[in-house]
């Protein structure tokens, strides 16, 4: 057996000056792909860099979904005509499943005797399968086939190995952008939803646009408003945009069946990827194979269900549940406001039975007791119009486990104007609030009143503004985070009997656009009082139009030292009407307090 020649200085020289090369077009590639953050271009530059580099036949990128257990092609070259999209792959399966569930490079020069190879592209005989891995995450492959059988080297398969660092950060990089420009171009367009719903009081026409401005954010090939019918406790089809014809026999819907009752029914959006596997659908349509049906929730209440479907297996995904959840909050808001407007303008001669049952509607909709997984917290309030309806509002939210939010909240004027730009407002509150549980970093006390200043100026309502004190109690750091946009400075009281007063100030709320606010935290520890106010309280005037005043107020709290929450709110309404005498109420009034246990 003969000793193999050893190179000569010359084929060193070369390698090495090869080697060279092959580094710095690594270098420079990996410089390339990193720089793109569009998504749709990056797939398409990244075969173009690796071609620089090795020759293929057919190319494709594989990513995994959501879950991480499904491989699909989002990226492909030398495909044949409709294969790539058809693509699903469980981790594991063929060579591609492998390589992601063992996060090892394969390469196989004769895939003709390979079992896992799946044969998508005929007439192939070698492959490279390269997993990529974004830090600890696995995030798909790059799979890279040649019509020729032992195509390629351990040498190519090392090249597209460490393509595959830079591809993948790159992939993940782009995805993010990606996301993230949709999201604030979504976003943006839910605020002009908002905004241009919110000011139609037409019901028919109202709907009509809620079904043009949902397909903004989210594709649907049918689309359905039920309204509830809470004598029947049946879902009413109002409104109906579908290619695929009406079903005559179908006007209402029982609550409790099929997707869109069940949602009703428990106040939670229901979103199946293929109804046939799915025993509570009922078949109306064959063609339907997607279907998503949002409760529209007012004030604690469902009172319809916003239905979407699509012929598409798996349409919606939970970006666009998300979004479609916010519309929902939305439309419930318009078509209240737009019922509520439809029905004062066709009953005119029943306009004070309608106002007492606005009062009582009022009344149901200010919260009737604290949220039951709120502990450590005695907590009551009390609401007196000055006129058969009023524009004070307050609210107990728990957003998150073991906070609570406080808000009380005063509408300039009276009467039912105010009541409607209250009742808005207060809508307002409680979705910016549930945001919470979303993006849990990015909602407090300042950002609410801020978002909620822009879109109430955004109304154009001049004459009228709100002013709101926004107190997020967490209770497990015994602290409250305030902010004020004018309601009068609350005050807290110690156990022994110390009064403070929150000097907490800012611009009411409708007035002037990108107003910030402050914030302070005050810690509370057991026994500590705090209490809200409207200054309905602080200004309710005598016959000589002295005012009730802070002295008077801080009195009625030293007096009530010791006792409960209600007595306290009970006690402040008692010294009010005894001070005012047989004076007119001028204003409406509201007195909150909240006593740590």
């Amino acid at each position: 057996m003969t000793e193999p020649t050893p190179p000569s200085d010359f084929a060193r020289t070369a390698r090495a000056i090869s080697d060279q090369e092959t580094l710095r077009t690594l270098f420079d590639l990996g410089r390339r792909v990193m720089s793109v953050l569009s998504l749709e271009e990056l797939l398409e530059t990244i075969p173009r860099l690796i071609e620089r580099l090795i020759h293929f036949d057919a190319f494709a990128i594989y990513m995994l979904d959501e879950a991480g257990a499904t491989l699909r092609v989002d990226y492909s070259v030398g495909y044949p005509t409709g294969v790539a999209e058809s693509i699903r792959l469980a981790v594991g399966d063929g060579l591609v499943g492998m390589a992601v569930q063992d996060r090892r490079a394969a390469l196989v020069n004769d895939l003709e005797n390979d079992p896992y190879y799946k044969g998508y592209v005929p007439g192939m005989r070698a492959s490279i399968v390269v997993p990529l891995v974004y830090r600890t995450r696995t995030i798909g492959a790059l799979n890279i086939l040649s019509a020729h059988r032992h195509a390629f080297t351990e040498k190519d398969l090392a090249i597209v190995r460490q393509f595959g660092v830079h591809a993948a950060t790159a992939l993940e990089n782009a995805r993010l952008y990606t996301h993230a420009a949709k999201n604030a171009q979504v976003f943006e367009s839910l605020l002009e939803i908002s905004r241009e719903v919110s000011s139609i009081l037409d019901v028919d026409l109202l709907f009509e646009r809620i079904a043009a401005v949902t397909r903004k954010v989210i594709d649907y090939k049918a689309f359905a408003i039920m309204l509830m019918d809470a004598s029947s406790r049946r879902l009413e089809i109002k409104h109906l945009a579908s290619p695929y014809g009406v079903n005559e026999k179908l006007t209402s819907i029982e609550l409790g069946k099929g997707l869109t009752g069940y949602a009703a029914l428990h106040k939670e959006v229901v979103v199946v990827g293929d109804v046939r596997e799915d025993p509570r659908y009922l078949e109306l349509f064959d063609t339907i194979t997607s279907e998503m049906a949002v409760p529209l929730i007012y004030q604690g209440d469902c009172i319809g269900v916003l239905d979407l479907s699509t012929e598409e297996r798996d349409a919606f995904d939970a970006h666009e549940v998300e979004f479609a959840t916010l519309l929902g909050g939305q439309f419930a808001i318009a078509i209240q406001n737009a019922r509520l407007y439809h029905e004062l303008s066709t009953n005119q001669a029943r306009i004070e039975r309608e106002l007492r049952f606005a009062q009582r509607v009022q009344a149901a909709l200010l919260p009737q007791e604290v949220p039951a997984r709120i502990r450590g917290l005695d907590i009551a309030a009390r609401f007196d119009a000055a006129r058969e309806l009023g524009g004070d509002f307050h609210d107990y939210l728990d957003p998150l486990a073991n906070q609570l939010v406080v808000a009380l909240g005063d509408v300039s004027g009276k009467g039912v104007p105010a009541a409607l730009y209250a009742a808005f407002a207060s809508e307002l509150v409680r979705s910016r609030t549930f945001r919470k549980r979303y993006m849990p970093t990015a909602i407090t006390p300042a950002t609410v009143l801020q978002v909620v200043n822009t879109i109430l100026h955004e109304r154009q309502l001049e004459e009228m503004y709100c002013t709101l004190c926004y107190s997020l109690f967490d209770i497990k750091r015994r602290t409250v985070t305030m902010s004020n946009s004018g309601v009068p400075y609350p005050l807290k009281m110690s156990a022994a009997g110390e009064i403070t007063w929150l000097d907490v100030t800012g611009v009411p709320l409708g007035s002037f656009p990108a107003i910030e606010y402050d914030e302070c935290v005050i810690p509370y520890t057991k026994g500590d009082v705090f209490l809200f106010y409207s200054d309905g309280v602080s200004e309710a005037m005598d016959a000589d139009g002295d005012e009730f005043g802070r002295e008077r107020i801080a009195e009625v709290m030293q007096a009530q030292r010791g006792r409960t929450a209600r007595e306290i709110v009970d006690a402040m309404f008692v010294a009010v009407a005894a001070f005012r005498g047989d004076a007119e109420q001028n204003d409406d009034i509201t007195a909150l307090a909240v006593r740590a246990l």
